[in-house]
């Protein structure tokens, strides 16, 4: 059994189609890279995952359960069980990395809060800020307040990560120890869906890559396939382009 299948899925945006029928499997452990141009619907499949976006067809199924986005205990169901983190850090100003990442375990899932402190003092750690869980936000470069990003996502115990772009928002220099966490946790066999312009580090880190166009799935296959010999004609054109660069 698939741990995610996504199954003819459409959505809009008002009268616009965003996406046309997408079709993606998505085995345990399994990291997947969505790679298109800007506006190919990329991160409106993250968004109709999470229930932040409704779709107008098709259906999501997690561990072969149907996820029906018109209940809203459903879109609960789905959001326990998977994060999203954006390029947007959108953490708390007046609190500290570690209670960033212990708010949503306590408050929401009403966790018992040394517990938690303990866990979250773990990830923060793992994603190499364990020297700067007492400062706040404003005190940490843009990367380490990413990574505390992630390790609030973490703190949920998602059994899948969807990352929207996480390092858009960052200067050069603090892109690579946010996708060093980010290859951390692929090493780990997190499920994961990856939006990102680093094709690098997409080539690298993804099993497979989706390249999207116009809210289709175009062309599916191993990272390499997709970098080295891609099939359609669109993807290699899109292939071509950025490989030159």
């Amino acid at each position: 059994m698939h741990h995610l299948v996504i199954k003819d899925l459409s959505a809009h945006y008002g009268t616009v189609q965003v996406l046309d029928t997408v079709n993606l499997d998505i085995a345990r452990g399994e990291v997947i890279g969505l790679m298109g141009p800007s506006g190919s619907g990329k991160s409106s499949i993250l968004r109709v995952l999470t229930g932040l976006t409704p779709l107008s067809a098709g259906s999501v199924s997690l561990n072969g359960e149907v996820i029906d986005y018109g209940n809203a205990q459903s879109v609960r169901n789905m959001r326990e069980r998977s994060a999203i983190v954006f390029q947007q850090y959108n953490l708390f100003q007046n609190m500290t990395a570690l209670e960033n990442v212990t708010i949503a375990p306590v408050k929401i899932r009403n966790r018992n809060p040394k517990e938690v402190e303990a866990e979250a003092s773990e990830l923060l750690a793992k994603v190499g800020l364990k020297d700067q869980m007492s400062r706040y936000p404003d005190q940490l470069s843009g990367g380490q307040q990413q990574r505390v990003a992630i390790a609030r996502a973490l703190a949920l115990k998602p059994e899948i990560l969807l990352l929207d772009e996480i390092t858009a928002a960052l200067d050069p220099e603090l892109v690579s120890e946010v996708l060093d966490t980010i290859r951390s946790l692929a090493s780990e066999g997190m499920t994961m869906i990856i939006v990102s312009h680093e094709m690098g580090f997409m080539r690298e880190v993804s099993h497979r890559i989706a390249f999207i166009a116009q809210g289709k799935i175009i062309e599916c296959g191993p990272a390499e396939q997709i970098f080295n010999a891609p099939i359609e004609a669109r993807t290699r054109d899109f292939v071509s382009k950025i490989l030159k660069h």
